[in-house]
Parts: structure tokens; C-alpha cells; sequence
């Protein structure tokens, strides 16, 4: 009696030790279909790339005010997908004028106009939590037969993140380099993707001020190209405005168009693509009409 008890004991703790055992290994990187979908998330926790069946995205032709850096970011991404060099880019500045749009009209675009044979361009969205995985999912990219944009919305490190070091030796840097079929893409309210007053506290603590804020700065020299992305006039706004409305059929006067998408910016205290949209869905509201891109 006593000998089972005992033996009843021990394996209930060898059943707890090896759920413990099971939780502290990370899963093993699971083959992903990538021709289940042309875009996918990264699920790091999971290790494996969740596919995405309709991404929420605008038409490229829809984005206005920011025709330079749609022509570059297209023309890079178009380079790419075709087999030749091309660059990373950090698409910054101004919230809500259409960066991390712009990345996902152009994914589609440039697909649409692809040879008939040739393979589409794939996009994984990475969470800026989750940057730390990232030479996880280069060991699942790096031997796929297809082309990748991996792009991070909404990139920027705080006070003590370290995280910026694993991404700093994916962009350029390792053993290994970056895969030839990876290109990164990130978006960011900041040019140097730092809050100001954490380079400042690094000028007025480090021994050596230009060194301590150079690491950091450093990173966003990684990427070969950046796009900044400023308010927009009252005409660039406008324009938007007038895009989405014709593009969806809403039936308004002009003059009652410019006056409510007018009064709509004042009362956000700002002007953008993001503004313009949130007008437009409350008027197709008013009017009960769907909007479907």
C-alpha cells in the first residue's frame, strides 16, 4: 500500500516536471504553405506564419498627397520582386498620411503586374513586440522559393529595449547576412526610430556622448531608404477626401463636401489620410451606403 502511494507520488511530479520540460521548449518551426495566401502574420509565440486571406488595405491610386515616395517605395518594391538588388526602408513621419497603407498598396500593385509566370511577392507583418523572433523566421524564409517584405507597422524602441540589436543584425550584420529573398519594411513616427528625450538623457549621462547615442542611431542607417511622410495642405486633404467619395459613389454637393470635411479636420485638430477616411465612413454612414475596397 505504502509502495503505491510512493509510486503514485512520483508520477504525478514526473508528469509536472515534463509539462514544465514541454512549456520551457519552444515548439518546432512548423513548414508553412506559402501558397496558401500572398500575406501572412508572424505568430512568434507559435513560431509559425498565420495565413491572411483578405488584407485590409486601400488601392494604391487612392493615396494622395505622397506621389514621390509612393513612385520610390513602388519602384524598390517592384525591383525587388523582379530578382534585382533593392533596399530596406523606413518609412517615417507624420501620423495618419498613409505609411503603412502605402506598403500594402504596393505589395498589390506590384503583384498585379508581375509576369504571368512569375512568383508573387509575399508579405509577413511582424509585431514591434515580437522583433526579438525575427532570426526565427529567417530560418523559415531563407530557403522558401519566394520573395518576402517583411514589414513591421509602427516601429520605435523605449527607454532600456534592447530589442533593437536583433533587428540591427538582420538589416546588416551576422554570420549570415540577410537572406537575398528578404527585404524589411517598417514604419515609424520617428526618423530615427527614438524617443528624443532618450538621445538627449544619453548626451548628458554616457562618458562619451557621441558613441552611446551612435549605437542606437545606427540603426536606422540600416535602412537604405527613407521616406518621409509630412502634414498635408488643406488641398492635399481635400483631394483625399474628394478620392474616397467618387471611388465609392457617395452622392454630395461639392460645396457641402468642402465645408463638412473642412469642419471634420478642425474638430480632430488635424489634417491626414487618416482624417480623410474617417469622414468619408461617416458620410457613406449617413447616406447607408457599405464601403467595400
Amino acid at each position: 500500500m505504502v509502495e503505491t502511494e510512493a509510486l503514485e507520488v512520483l508520477s504525478s511530479r514526473l508528469e509536472r516536471l515534463i509539462d514544465v520540460l514541454e512549456r520551457a521548449v519552444p515548439p518546432a518551426l512548423a513548414k508553412p504553405d506559402f501558397k496558401a495566401a500572398d500575406a501572412f502574420v508572424w505568430q512568434a509565440s507559435m513560431r509559425r506564419l498565420q495565413p491572411v486571406e483578405r488584407v485590409n488595405r486601400v488601392e494604391i491610386g487612392l493615396l494622395k498627397g505622397i506621389d514621390r515616395s509612393r513612385d520610390i517605395l513602388v519602384e524598390n518594391t517592384e525591383r525587388f520582386a523582379e530578382g534585382f538588388p533593392a533596399n530596406n526602408v523606413l518609412l517615417w513621419g507624420a501620423r495618419g498620411m498613409g505609411k503603412s497603407s502605402l506598403v500594402k498598396a504596393a505589395q498589390a500593385d506590384v503583384n498585379a503586374r508581375l509576369a504571368p509566370d512569375a512568383s508573387p511577392l509575399k508579405l509577413i507583418e511582424i509585431h514591434r513586440e515580437e522583433i526579438e523572433s525575427l532570426p526565427d523566421l529567417m530560418m523559415l524564409l531563407r530557403p522558401a522559393p519566394f520573395r518576402f517584405v517583411i514589414f513591421c507597422d509602427d516601429l520605435s524602441f523605449d527607454h532600456d529595449d534592447t530589442s533593437y540589436k536583433s533587428l540591427k543584425a538582420v538589416l546588416d550584420g551576422g554570420i549570415e547576412g540577410r537572406p537575398e529573398n528578404v527585404l524589411f519594411y517598417a514604419t515609424s513616427n520617428r526618423r530615427h526610430l527614438l524617443p528624443r528625450d532618450m538621445m538627449e538623457n544619453e548626451r548628458s549621462t554616457a562618458i562619451n556622448p557621441s558613441e552611446a547615442v551612435e549605437e542606437k542611431v545606427s540603426l536606422s542607417d540600416r535602412f537604405g531608404l527613407w521616406l518621409g511622410f509630412h502634414k498635408c495642405s488643406q488641398d492635399e486633404y481635400l483631394a483625399m477626401v474628394t478620392g474616397y467619395v467618387d471611388r465609392f459613389g457617395l452622392r454630395i454637393d461639392p460645396e457641402d463636401l468642402r465645408a463638412e470635411a473642412l469642419e471634420w479636420a478642425t474638430t480632430r485638430g488635424a489634417r491626414s489620410g487618416r482624417v480623410a477616411w474617417q469622414y468619408v465612413q461617416d458620410l457613406a454612414g449617413r447616406q447607408k451606403k457599405p464601403l467595400s475596397l
